[in-house]
């Protein structure tokens, strides 16, 4: 590396960021996460300029003016609109970056294991737009290994489940290497999507995602509970058009979410049933490691442990696990930029 290259190393802030469908994560180097904000864009539609971005531009999902659209410019865990998760990226970037804009900084991104080399390169263009000088993509699984503090270089097996907001990520993992990946795109939107379903059939009653994703946190479970729960739930009636409260169950929403889980412990099974017996052996000690909002999920532990028979953890801060992931590759990115992850 030439002089200057090791200045521009040196003073450069690196970043890493974890570009969720739901949420972007941003981790600093030496400062730790520093933003967790939606991956929401609210935009002019006239001009396409940004009117909000995060946390401003979510409270107006489903309450814009005509002349405003808040959008989520992620979908599945890629890119939907380029242009406009190019002007988040640069939001967040400069966000973070205030006191460097001199000097551009490395940026290590989390994507999902199954996109594809164009979703790639859609990314690592769209970082680079955005001021990233330097850009490198770190697998979601992988990164959520690393940060859930998971043993990933030791010669055993390792499991991952990362349930997002727009897809689920699992993965056997040892000696560095994914033994086994499998990215499904079904996820926290899904869940979300399912419940809005739900109501409207049963109940005729129309609902934003906003609200769908407070009933999914506040009654959703994957199991019966010992004690069901219940909430009065505000929308629009689809045949009056009017305003309306109904009181739904847990046992309601677990049912509309049955379909979602369901999808993603079929293919935590399929991953057991592609392992090596010899890794196939450590899991029966380590088990497998949750990580994402998806795992926070009443009993979803509870019930991928019966369906696997397999002891199943949460990771300790399971919504920063793939930012803090990015975090410590920060800490050795000379190695990591040599390899293909």
């Amino acid at each position: 590396m030439s002089l200057f290259g090791k200045f521009f190393s040196f003073m450069s802030h690196d970043i890493g960021i974890d570009l969720g469908t739901a949420n972007t994560l941003v981790f600093a180097k030496d400062r730790g996460v520093v933003l967790t904000e939606p991956s929401v864009v609210a935009i002019y539609n006239k001009t396409r300029k940004v009117r909000a971005v995060g946390l401003e531009a979510k409270k107006m999902l489903g309450r814009t003016p005509g002349n405003i659209t808040a959008l989520r410019p992620m979908k599945d865990g890629v890119i939907a609109d380029f242009e406009v998760t190019e002007a988040m990226l640069r939001y967040f970037i400069n966000k973070v970056c205030r006191n460097h804009r001199f000097i551009p900084p490395r940026v290590v991104i989390a994507v999902p294991s199954g996109i594809t080399e164009v979703e790639r390169r859609a990314v690592k263009e769209s970082a680079i737009h955005a001021g990233a000088r330097e850009v490198l993509l770190l697998q979601e699984p992988m990164a959520a290994a690393i940060g859930a503090g998971l043993p990933i270089d030791e010669p055993a097996a390792s499991m991952i489940v990362d349930i997002g907001g727009g897809t689920t990520e699992v993965a056997i993992i040892s000696l560095s290497g994914m033994v086994f990946a499998k990215s499904l795109r079904v996820g926290g939107d899904q869940m979300d999507m399912a419940i809005a379903n739900h109501l409207k059939k049963t109940y005729n009653l129309l609902i934003g995602e906003r609200m769908a994703e407070d009933i999914k946190i506040a009654i959703g479970s994957a199991t019966p509970l010992e004690e069901e729960l219940t909430l009065d739930v505000k929308g629009r009636d689809t045949i009056s058009g009017l305003p309306r409260t109904v009181k739904i169950t847990s046992v309601e929403v677990r049912e509309a979410l049955f379909d979602a889980l369901t999808a993603i412990i079929e293919v935590v099974r399929q991953a057991l049933d592609r392992c090596p017996p010899e890794l196939a052996a450590d899991l029966v000690d380590r088990g497998i490691v949750l990580a994402g909002g998806g795992s926070m999920i009443r009993n979803l532990d509870r019930r991928l442990s019966e369906a696997t028979q397999l002891p199943v953890i949460i990771a300790e801060d399971p919504l920063r696990a793939v930012a803090d992931g990015t975090g410590a590759v920060l800490q050795n990115l000379t190695f990591w930029l040599n390899e293909e992850y």
